[in-house]
């Protein structure tokens, strides 16, 4: 075990070594600082702190945890009403848009077949995202103008500007969003080219890193509280959670590495006059190959729906638009259907 760890540390030390592999390292962790600047600048005419603090408040209260899970993939910037607050997904639901396209329409399929068709494919997704962060920046702007139907329970205003330059509001918080959103989207393309591993992945796993020390010092606060502040969790609760999360962990890698050994038998051939006897071996096919990927789709799509149906019930004061949004909300057991479907749907078109 101690030699397999001096391994690792020997291999990774190695790396800084090797001057190409080297200027790839500092290259990726150069943009993901630039990418965690990004979620860092507020939108101008926002009042973000208020925000920030609601949302502290709701955290600790285990309050609003869907918007804590997009918080999540945006590395915080919703809780600062940064201008990286679309985050990387509207990226990532063009490309789920333009892969079934691709399996549907013929002529998109023959496209991305063809030599250099890959890359007109890819600019139609490019073109699909801006589309997408037109729209959601809009919502987004509108939530922000009813803090109460995006974040429940807020009191007050985000908005510093006054109603009589609302529109200029709504179009400034439009184009920072969507150029914050396409900024991410370029970034993690030049990682993908020029860094170190996929682009949009680490921009995404960089903004859940983010988040790491606030989730630790909550746990510490639950086992070991302030004075005066009655302790939450026992001892035994703390082993009982660690080992659960050691055993789930533990499933997950089993069931991600697992492989099903088809057997491949080759048949007997000649060389001159020499013959050969066939030989015999398998083909590995993992158990999960669609991996994680369909669970970051459904989650992605799953994301907005409630919360603007929400905001266009009270915008345009329609009951029923309230009660879609309760059946389609996080932990409800519509969204656990949808998210159940849409996660078997996407597994089926992943791999076919």
């Amino acid at each position: 075990m101690i030699n397999r760890i001096r391994g690792v540390f020997t291999t990774t030390l190695n790396c800084f070594k090797i001057p190409e592999l080297q200027h790839r390292i500092i290259f990726t962790v150069a943009v993901l600082f630039v990418v965690r600047l990004i979620s860092l600048i507020p939108v101008p005419g926002l009042d973000g702190a208020l925000l920030t603090e609601f949302l502290k408040e709701s955290a600790a209260k285990n309050d609003n945890s869907l918007l804590g899970m997009y918080s999540l993939f945006t590395g915080g910037a919703l809780e600062r009403c940064g201008i990286g607050s679309l985050g990387i997904m509207p990226y990532i639901s063009a490309t789920i848009i333009i892969q079934l396209l691709t399996a549907v329409l013929p002529g998109l399929s023959k496209m991305a077949r063809e030599e250099g068709g890959r890359s007109k494919v890819i600019q139609i997704g490019r073109y699909l995202t801006v589309l997408l962060c037109l729209g959601q920046g809009f919502f987004m702007s509108l939530g922000w103008e009813k803090p109460e139907a995006l974040f429940p329970g807020f009191a007050g205003n985000l908005v510093l500007f006054s109603p009589d330059y609302i529109w200029a509001y709504r179009l400034q918080t439009v184009l920072v969003l969507t150029t914050g959103t396409l900024l991410l989207m370029w970034l993690g393309e030049q990682i993908t080219e020029r860094g170190i591993g996929n682009g949009i992945s680490l921009v995404i796993t960089i903004g859940i890193l983010a988040r790491l020390p606030d989730a630790l010092l909550q746990v510490w606060g639950m086992f070991f509280p302030p004075e005066g502040v009655e302790k939450e969790f026992t001892a035994l609760t703390a082993i009982a959670m660690v080992a659960i999360f050691v055993i789930v962990t533990g499933v997950v890698i089993a069931v991600t590495q697992a492989q099903r050994k088809i057997p491949v038998q080759y048949a007997q051939r000649a060389v001159g006059r020499k013959v050969y006897s066939g030989g015999s071996s398998f083909m590995p096919l993992r158990v999960n190959y669609a991996g994680v990927m369909p669970i970051i789709f459904a989650q992605a799509i799953l994301m907005f729906p409630d919360k603007i149906l929400s905001l266009m019930a009270r915008t345009l004061d329609v009951p029923f638009f309230d009660q879609l949004s309760a059946m389609i909300t996080y932990g409800s057991v519509g969204y656990m259907i949808f998210e159940g479907l849409m996660i078997l749907f996407f597994s089926y078109f992943w791999v076919a």
